[in-house]
């Protein structure tokens, strides 16, 4: 290994990889915060698919995307090394997002999967990176401080890119701002690029060798995704054959939930052949990954159900003085309620019948005033709208400013022994989680109708409000705990059951939103996820004591 120096300061390669990260993520969010828009649009050149088919393409792709990241860390740590996959995710990844500028149906969904097996690689294996470099003595009180910083890279991307979206599609077209994701993370790859002589890049690019207690990767494919391959194929083939119609509303979602039933049969056959303390870490760990269900689901909202509610149910006109600044910036949205006439319906018609019950036409409001009472159209001229993408930026703007509140006060609360323990913050996040969905209940309540009338967007602002705190409480602690509970020899196997409980809430949360149109009262919608997220808040406090004593019997810490 190249020698390296340290004085107590964060190294330059923190800062690499904050700004590779940074552009990983705006790439990313860039692409997921406009995708169900682009699937559903029938106005502005998008696919136009139905929300049914758009919800269940996006709830599937977030599923995949979470699954992937599991055996690309596996790979990286006993083969390629974290660089070199590293790179090929990132290229595999901007060619899918450059993809996704093609036209042509093929084109999406060979772009998709190429995201999908690209963030596999690059996911976990950053993060790992910086771990490593943090893993010397003298770096080891930084480590903390380190991934804090590497955090707001992340949110920092993900903030700034719808930003950019907004811009591109509202200004050249869809094509151009899914290009602008894969330039964006060339550019990050290109940061690392030039930091790849950096001593301690070079030092923490390390491979694990199999141990003796580790599951080979033969193995592992053996006993875990060849059954979920056979058993996707089974539920994409067999309920559509035999009962004439998907189970699950669509084959995609039957093969999903066929191929996590031999998944979630070995994880429960490690706990049934575990004794002793792992028997009762690993049955922790995988009561904690179920319930953990529903808050993922109510996560993945953002890219599904609240991107709907934005899209359709939210007032996006934009007042005259946000029109006058926002406009000088970027060109926005603009839409009439008098696009064109024609002969026969379409879209943007609206079929209606004289006193005698004969059907005739009249001019048609853009998809926008759909529930808009005509008395309050423009009449024709032309209005200035939000980019409902914009609203996916609140989520990462409230972690950058909660996580400067709720970190310190954590710290405040543990210098006098009274910080919740890390299973009372899960079972805190589930029911702040669970509240953000009521939020959303009263949004509906709050106008006569939402098939008339448009909500307030400052509901949207309170949502993401209230659901950052969970996330806050949740989600940075989620792999620490399993690092801490797993036996070494299934810590790896272990990360991969976290993996597929937030995968399972993405699909989830798509399979919900591809009913939306079903939901004619969108209350009962929302319901669900509030009424899932206080069962699974009980569940953990109704079990707290034996949690907080597994974890404390493992690893000495409350």
């Amino acid at each position: 290994m190249e020698p390296t120096t340290h004085t107590g300061k964060h190294p330059r390669a923190l800062f690499a990889l904050f700004f590779t990260e940074m552009w990983e993520r705006f790439a990313y969010y860039l692409m997921v915060g406009i995708l169900l828009i682009y699937m559903t649009d029938t106005a502005t050149g998008g696919k136009g698919f139905p929300t049914k088919i758009g919800a269940d393409i996006v709830g599937s792709f977030i599923a995949l995307v979470y699954l992937t990241p599991f055996i690309g860390g596996l790979i990286a740590d006993r083969y390629l090394g974290y660089l070199k996959s590293i790179f090929i995710g990132g290229l595999l990844m901007a060619s899918g997002y450059i993809g996704l500028a093609l036209p042509g149906n093929t084109a999406m969904f060979i772009s998709l999967v190429l995201i999908i097996v690209g963030n596999g690689f690059f996911k976990p294996n950053i993060s790992t990176l910086l771990g490593n470099i943090y893993n010397r003595e003298d770096l080891k009180p930084l480590k903390d401080n380190a991934y804090n910083i590497f955090y707001m890279g992340i949110n920092i991307g993900a903030f700034v890119c719808n930003f950019v979206a907004a811009y591109l599609r509202n200004q050249y077209g869809w094509g151009y701002a899914f290009a602008a994701a894969g330039v964006g993370l060339l550019i990050g790859l290109g940061i690392l690029a030039l930091n790849m002589k950096n001593p301690d890049i070079r030092n923490a690019n390390v491979k694990k060798p199999i141990q003796p207690e580790d599951m080979p990767l033969s193995q592992i494919f053996t006993k875990v995704f060849l059954p979920a391959i056979i058993a996707a194929v089974i539920g994409w083939i067999i309920p559509a054959k035999v009962l004439g119609s998907p189970i699950m509303g669509t084959q995609a979602n039957d093969a999903f939930i066929f191929a996590c039933l031999p998944i979630i049969s070995f994880y429960i056959s490690l706990w049934v052949k575990a004794s002793g303390q792992d028997k009762r870490s690993i049955g922790a760990l995988l009561f904690i990954f179920a319930i953990s269900i529903a808050f993922w689901t109510i996560y993945n909202q953002n890219a599904t159900g609240l991107t709907l509610w934005a899209e359709r149910h939210t007032d996006r006109v934009a007042s005259e003085s946000t029109a006058k600044i926002t406009g000088a910036i970027f060109p926005m949205q603009q839409v009439t309620d008098s696009l064109r006439l024609t002969n026969k319906l379409d879209p943007y018609m609206r079929e209606v019948k004289d006193a005698d019950g004969k059907t005739v036409q009249e001019m048609g409001a853009d998809p926008y005033f759909f529930n808009v009472p005509k008395e309050q159209w423009p009449g024709g001229q032309m209005v200035k709208l939000t980019n409902t993408e914009l609203f996916q930026s609140i989520n990462p703007l409230f972690i950058v400013l909660l996580t400067l509140v709720f970190v310190p006060l954590f710290s405040w609360l543990r210098t006098r022994g009274k910080e919740p323990t890390t299973m009372s913050k899960f079972g805190m996040a589930l029911f702040i989680s669970g509240l953000s969905a009521l939020v959303m209940v009263f949004a509906i309540l709050s106008v006569p109708s939402i098939y008339t009338h448009k909500a307030s967007p400052i509901w949207l602002w309170l949502t993401y409000f209230v659901f950052t705190i969970s996330e806050i409480f949740l989600s940075p602690m989620g792999l620490s705990l399993v690092s801490k509970l797993a036996p070494a020899r299934l810590t790896a196997l272990m990360m991969g059951g976290f993996f597929l409980s937030t995968s399972i809430g993405g699909k989830v949360a798509g399979v919900m939103t591809s009913f939306w149109d079903d939901f004619t009262d969108k209350k009962m919608f929302f319901m669900i996820l509030v009424v899932a997220a206080f069962i699974g808040g009980t569940l953990i406090y109704s079990r707290i004591k034996l949690l907080n004593q597994i974890v404390k019997d493992k690893t000495g810490l409350d």
